[in-house]
């Protein structure tokens, strides 16, 4: 067979995404990072001489005159030099800085991948029916920075009913031993899907859980799972989780709420034959006892013409059973079209939304376009002329 790409051509493959997750930074160590060994090692290896140098501009979150109380807490001089300290005294150091709270160290230093990409690669690998995401801000596992992604997902094509859990770490998939991970335990056991529409034994449930960290707190020599014995990050993942599931449960109440409209459309549609029959075999019957009465009514009511007018008709036999049927088949689709539309515009008010006209241009080879803007739903790029217009 031939070669799937010509002689000495590259396959390029369409890219999922344009927007790469940030590139980490370089920073200091926290206080509270540190182990013994590398205590001693930036104090053997540091460039500051004294040590309340030291403590101020190697490691992070330390003020001058925190590392001030600091040496007065361990009763030495502020002019300590590093290079006279003993093993006991950088051990009592190094218990310190263990013991003592600092503020949280800065989490420029990861790179997660992203809502955007998540929700993408998501979509790309399962195909759910509904998608969420959700980043949670940093939090601090033992000095070390730590970042949260989560996504659940509803559907999806090879899913499984039940719970589905996707474990990843530095962006890492972990694939064994996953029944005690932090992920596991906490979407099996601490969410309450019912709260939010979800039936989690017969829905196909995917539960996607990252966590990036300058040190992953594996349990175990194998590096397969994360524990749940750590309150940081089980209360981040159990968040996330959340955060996504309410997400969700804003988008199932809109489907059932399209559901029931459309199951109460199907339902009157089905009995506008019956109604039809019923309604014009009662005005026969008032035709024709009105026929023989004579009309003589003693007291006028409101739209007693309107009635003359429709008994006419029917004893004329201008009225058949197919135009009420039709009729009656026109006033159920009005009365749809008006509640969909009450209620989108019920939604525009509850979300305050500002509507603009939008225009779209066709484009060419000279047009210069601004920074894409990325979204969870979508990727925009606008016209450069359009902020100069905007500006002017």
């Amino acid at each position: 067979p031939p070669p799937p790409f010509p002689r000495g051509a590259t396959p390029a493959p369409p890219r999922r995404s344009d927007e790469m997750p940030p590139s980490p930074s370089t920073i200091k160590h926290h206080p509270s990072s540190v182990n013994l060994e590398l205590l001693t090692s930036l104090l053997r290896e540091g460039k500051e001489k004294q040590l309340v140098k030291f403590l101020s501009k190697e490691l992070s979150c330390v003020s001058m005159p925190l590392a001030k109380r600091l040496v007065a807490e361990l009763q030495w001089a502020a002019d300590t030099p590093v290079d006279t300290l003993q093993d006991k005294q950088i051990v009592a150091l190094y218990q310190l800085l263990r013991d003592a709270t600092f503020g949280n160290p800065s989490a420029s230093c990861l790179s997660p991948v992203g809502e955007y990409n998540m929700r993408l690669g998501i979509i790309k690998e399962l195909r759910p029916d509904l998608v969420a995401t959700h980043q949670e801000s940093a939090c601090v596992v033992e000095g070390h920075p730590a970042v949260i992604e989560a996504g659940v997902c509803l559907g999806g094509r090879d899913a499984k009913p039940g719970i589905t859990v996707y474990r990843f770490a530095n962006r890492i998939p972990l694939l064994f031993e996953g029944g005690g991970d932090v992920a596991t335990v906490v979407s099996k056991k601490r969410i309450a899907w019912a709260n939010y529409k979800i039936r989690h034994t017969q829905d196909k449930i995917g539960v996607f859980v990252s966590l990036v960290s300058t040190k992953v707190p594996f349990k175990g020599t194998g590096k397969e799972y994360i524990g749940d014995d750590i309150p940081e990050v089980r209360e981040a993942v159990k968040r996330a989780i959340e955060k996504c599931c309410l997400q969700l449960k804003a988008k199932i109440v809109k489907q059932r709420a399209l559901a029931d409209e459309r199951e109460k459309k199907k339902n009157l549609t089905k009995y506008i034959p019956d109604v039809s029959r019923a309604l014009i075999g009662m005005m026969s019957q008032l035709a024709e006892a009105g026929g023989e009465a004579g009309g003589g009514r003693q007291r006028a009511r409101p739209r007693d013409a309107e009635h003359d007018a429709l008994l006419e008709q029917v004893r004329a036999k201008r009225l058949k059973e197919e135009d009420l049927s039709e009729k009656l088949r026109v006033h159920v689709e009005t009365c749809d079209a008006a509640n969909a539309l009450e209620t989108v515009e019920a939604g525009k008010r509850g979300a305050r939304l500002l509507l603009q006209d939008l225009y779209l241009s066709p484009l060419d080879e000279a047009t210069e376009l601004l920074p894409e803007v990325q979204h969870p739903l979508f990727a925009l790029k606008l016209h450069a002329r359009a902020l100069h217009a905007e500006r002017a």
